[in-house]
């Protein structure tokens, strides 16, 4: 595991060693989030020597505060101790003042001419926030004199609500490592900690009415080993935070700025609480805290009206530790097949009124009927809600907010019903996920795949929105589940870049962003990162590489690049580079079957190897058509990824495959000439929980003016069964040699989904990665 994280020598390369003792460095105003605007006022500089002092006004502790923090942050840059005093004369010093006139709350105006720095904010926090700026401005370099340039910067954040999320229910983590945590997020500008407190496989919170749920509800016997292995560590889990741990947490943020949302997930993820009262369950347990990972069967029991006490009653103590105006309640995958069977839902669903619509089940608004009550009792006691989209279902008050994270659907249907919304979708924005293709190498994880650059392309206003209804996207998190993240530092290797690419999302204006750009400025941010003693992932420090079709040269077109421009050597044949080898300073044309392995070889040492495998067959590089559309989440690099020579692995969101929804994959092959064939091969990604489905028929048919076609290939397949694997399907096709000019390929998607599966009747996703034809 420490080789998986090690830091390759990154200080080096990056330049991090900016400075011998006692030198002057020089202040880098391109932060990471980029401020709103920089301007450069004169040819004027101001030394921050030893002598200088930050000032902050009297009789304020929140600036003195800020004054401590600041003084703390230069002192681990630079090594330098700087004394902090009361006043309002900045004059050769460092001023931390109010009274900067700006419509945004957490706005600030940094300004430094040669007399001395002044920060001012609209508020307290608008100050912080500009400190942040002036601390990740300056070097990192022990015992050095930054030298600040004449400017002023003036900004402000994007978004109100900059959130991430901190899972502790799945692996614990403590009250100095929830500290940590913060202190990421302070760097990062960020101001709301979602805090998972609760779930099946471990209840973390001391609550005095129900001493059981931290006695039983706190441990569980074992960890399954892997993804549901079947196997068991057979060592007890457990851990939670008593109500005095979760108050200096609390405070710990307020002095930051930052407001912790507790989150107590119901009517599902609730086994650990029920292992510890069994009578708030349909069946009545016995009940374990679940020792795998996933989603348990049972629940709150809805038609149980001490269930409806159980809630007020927690979220009662919940208020009482959290001043926060919003609690999230959770709401999202909670199973309904203990419900179906429960003469008390049942009896509940009667007594309601309530009837099953093609929408929903009856079952299914009854879960609204547990949300209602919730959020009415959090009403009456000044609070708000926050519910993953699920809530949606069955009809929500005005003032619930809405946490979309299936994507962006739930979020833009929350707001066209004026909700407001935070965007966490899964396929940007889940940091559980990996950050490269390269699986191999990593700590076991979830599954899917989200780079930096791709959390970097995210707009989390989508523009089907009117720009009315996107006001109602208030802001912006990214999630961490910690099924597979056991310790700190493997949950900060997850975090860190990705942070970076998500606070510039929550901060800056679109129009401000460019992701070459913010690659020069994460060099700098990530000196902070080794200053702070952060375990961050060195992913963008190895080889990129797009692999290009070329139609026009029938090749397959190598580009590969580096952060910092590092030679890149590459072989063909399968061997490891070295300095010997050629170096890939251009465009490298493929054109037949190789390995192509690559290396960036820096004096201080080697990338990761970059390793593709590509495959030529008849198909490869010849103009594609598709005849229906590609579905746009999962598009990646288009059409044109069905003949480009590469095959895709288990995970499907790596770019090598493509998806179609409610569409059919139907493509034509333009082979160029005539050409005789007589095979043809796809291989499609199966995740039947994620809605990924196999191919239900296939067609091919051939063509000599792509016009005039015949069929060569009709198979039908029946609706996959809930026995049948996840994994890769290979669809191989021989038939009688033919020559053609054209190929049309029809792989029909699952229109809908089985009964046996929670998304019965709707669409299924069809993954393809690669069409060979020999």
């Amino acid at each position: 595991m420490r080789k998986l994280f090690r830091l390759a020598g990154i200080l080096t390369v990056t330049g991090a060693l900016a400075a011998c003792s006692g030198e002057k460095t020089t202040a880098n105003y391109h932060t990471i989030p980029i401020p709103q605007e920089i301007k450069i006022t004169s040819e004027g500089e101001f030394v921050l020597n030893s002598g200088t002092k930050i000032i902050y006004p009297d009789g304020n502790e929140k600036m003195r505060r800020n004054a401590m923090f600041l003084a703390e942050y230069l002192k681990k840059a630079t090594g330098t101790d700087y004394d902090i005093a009361t006043g309002t004369d900045g004059k050769g010093n460092i001023l931390l003042q109010l009274g900067h006139t700006a419509e945004n709350p957490e706005a600030y105006r940094l300004n430094v001419t040669q007399e001395g720095v002044t920060i001012s904010g609209t508020s307290e926090a608008g100050v912080f926030y500009g400190v942040q700026t002036l601390r990740k401005s300056i070097p990192v370099a022990h015992k050095s004199t930054p030298v600040l340039a004449a400017v002023e910067i003036n900004d402000y954040p994007r978004f109100g609500y900059r959130g991430v999320h901190f899972d502790i229910s799945r692996h614990f983590f403590t009250v100095e490592e929830a500290k940590s945590y913060i202190d990421m997020m302070t760097l990062h500008n960020m101001n709301r900690l979602h805090w998972h407190l609760t779930d099946d496989q471990g209840w973390r919170m001391d609550i005095k009415k129900y001493p059981l749920l931290t006695q039983i509800g706190s441990t569980r016997k074992e960890t399954v080993i892997g993804r549901n292995s079947g196997e068991y560590d057979g060592k007890p889990y457990g851990g939670f935070y008593t109500q005095e741990d979760i108050k200096k947490v609390v405070a710990y943020a307020a002095e930051r700025y930052i407001t912790v949302i507790p989150e107590i997930d119901l009517p599902g993820h609730m086994q650990a609480a029920l292992a510890a009262y069994p009578h708030l369950g349909c069946t009545g347990g016995p009940y374990e805290v679940w020792t795998q990972w996933g989603v348990s069967d049972n629940v709150l029991c809805a038609g149980n009206d001490s269930v409806l006490t159980f809630i007020d009653d927690i979220l009662t103590e919940v208020m009482g530790l959290f001043p926060s105006k919003y609690i999230h309640i959770g709401g999202d995958e909670c199973p309904k097949t203990r419900w179906e069977e429960c003469p008390k839902c049942q009896a509940r669903i009667k007594e309601l009124g309530i009837k099953g619509n093609d929408r929903h089940s009856k079952e299914e608004y009854l879960q609204s009927y547990v949300i209602n009550h919730a959020e009415k009792f959090l009403n009456d006691h000044g609070r708000q809600i926050i519910g993953w989209d699920e809530i949606l279902e069955g009809g929500l008050a005005p003032n619930a907010t809405v946490m979309s994270w299936r994507g962006e659907g739930g979020g833009i249907e929350a707001a066209r019903q004026n909700h407001d919304v935070i965007m966490t979708p899964n396929t940007y924005l889940y940091f559980d996920y990996y950050q490269t293709k390269d699986i191999e190498n990593e700590p076991l994880g979830i599954g899917g795949y989200i780079p930096l650059e791709r959390v970097y392309g995210y707009d989390p206003m989508p523009s089907i929105l009117t720009p009315e209804l996107q006001k109602h996207i208030v802001g912006v998190q990214a999630n961490h589940w910690s099924e597979y993240i056991p310790t700190f530092s493997h949950l900060q290797y997850m975090a860190l870049p990705r942070w970076s690419a998500l606070a510039e999302i929550q901060w800056s204006e679109p129009e401000k962003k460019n992701y070459e750009d913010f690659l020069s400025r994460l060099l700098q941010m990530m000196k902070s990162y080794d200053a702070e003693g952060y375990n961050y992932a060195t992913h963008v420090f190895d080889v990129k590489a797009d692999f290009i079709p070329n139609p026009a040269t029938g090749t397959v077109d190598a580009v590969t690049k580096t952060i910092d421009r590092a030679p890149i050597h590459y072989t063909l044949d399968g061997s490891v580079p070295t300095t010997e080898s050629p170096v890939a300073d251009s465009i490298v044309a493929i054109r037949e079957n190789c390995t192509f392995n690559a290396l960036a070889i820096r004096p201080t040492g080697k990338s990761r190897l970059l390793t593709e495998k590509i495959i030529f067959s008849k198909s490869t590089s010849k103009p594609i058509t598709a005849n229906q559309p590609v579905n746009k989440q999962y598009e990646f690099n288009g059409i044109t990824t069905l003949t480009d020579g590469l095959k895709g692995n288990g995970n499907y969101k790596t770019g090598r495959w493509i998806g179609f929804y409610r569409n059919d994959m139907d493509v034509t092959i333009d082979l160029l000439e005539p050409t005789e064939i007589s095979n043809l091969t796809f291989t499609t990604c199966v995740e039947k929980g994620d809605w990924i489905f196999d191919a239900r028929s296939v067609t091919v048919e051939v063509s000599e003016d792509g016009e005039n076609y015949t069929e060569i290939v009709s198979e039908s397949s029946p609706a996959m069964k809930e026995t049948d694997r996840n994994g890769l399907y290979e669809h191989a096709y021989s038939f009688n040699p033919v020559k053609t000019r054209f190929v049309r390929v029809i792989a029909a998607s699952e229109k809908s989904i089985p009964e046996w599966h929670g998304g019965k009747g709707h669409p299924g996703f069809l993954f393809v990665d690669e069409i060979t034809i020999d």
